[in-house]
């Protein structure tokens, strides 16, 4: 669970700030980020960015450098995370984020990073395109945002660099937010009413309930 104080919102919108990062692991407990990148969008369309290694002082494995491409000898000489970090959350200010699989790992790295580095914790809402990906695109029988990307005939090029990434997702996410549309014409969203997230349909021990997409985190329910 994202370690952020944000509420994962189901939206399309016109202003947000894409981000992605890479990292020499998957535990943001032990592993460091290696580069942050983020794209503003404004009016659906990409505004300003912002990227840059981070020297995380240790060894890069193997494993991640296979994915990322991203080597010790391209970070030796890059910032340190304490010296970037304050940079991000300037650009980001109080916009919606946007990401690829952000709810369960990239905001963990960056709530870990903020709150050891900072001493803050970040509160921005967001919109995991993982979610939606599997929610309106359920005939793909993966979510990977290449695979996302593929179904739109977006380019995959430079994928798992983080800019290159932010640019592929910025594109997933204008073509799901209007499949979101769409669907919102038939079938209106039902929100939280404690946090204000979009509610879904699941089944419990008396029979159907709406239920809060941020549960655990939030556990308000409505009858159906």
């Amino acid at each position: 669970m994202a370690g952020n104080k944000g509420k994962r919102l189901n939206q399309y919108i016109s202003d947000y700030v894409v981000f992605d990062l890479e990292t020499t692991g998957v535990r943001p407990d032990t592993d460091e980020i290696i580069e942050i990148s983020a794209v503003r969008v404004r009016g659906h369309k990409a505004a300003d960015k912002f990227s840059t290694l981070v020297n995380p002082g240790m060894h890069i494995p193997p494993a991640a450098s296979r994915v990322n491409h991203i080597t010790d000898d391209m970070v030796e000489e890059a910032p340190k995370l304490e010296e970037v970090l304050g940079d991000f959350l300037e650009f980001v200010g109080s916009d919606i984020l946007v990401g690829h699989n952000i709810h369960t790992f990239d905001l963990n790295f960056i709530h870990q990073g903020t709150m050891r580095v900072l001493g803050v914790q970040i509160e921005n809402d967001y919109i995991d395109t993982l979610y939606m990906a599997r929610r309106y695109l359920p005939e793909l029988s993966h979510h990977k945002l290449s695979d996302v990307a593929a179904h739109f005939h977006i380019s995959t090029q430079g994928a798992h660099r983080a800019l290159n990434d932010c640019i592929m997702n910025q594109k997933c996410y204008e073509e799901l937010g209007k499949i979101l549309e769409q669907k919102q014409k038939t079938q209106p969203q039902i929100l939280c009413p404690k946090c204000g997230a979009e509610m879904v349909r699941r089944s419990g021990k008396f029979g159907e309930f709406y239920g809060c997409s941020d549960f655990p985190r939030c556990r308000g329910t409505r009858k159906i």
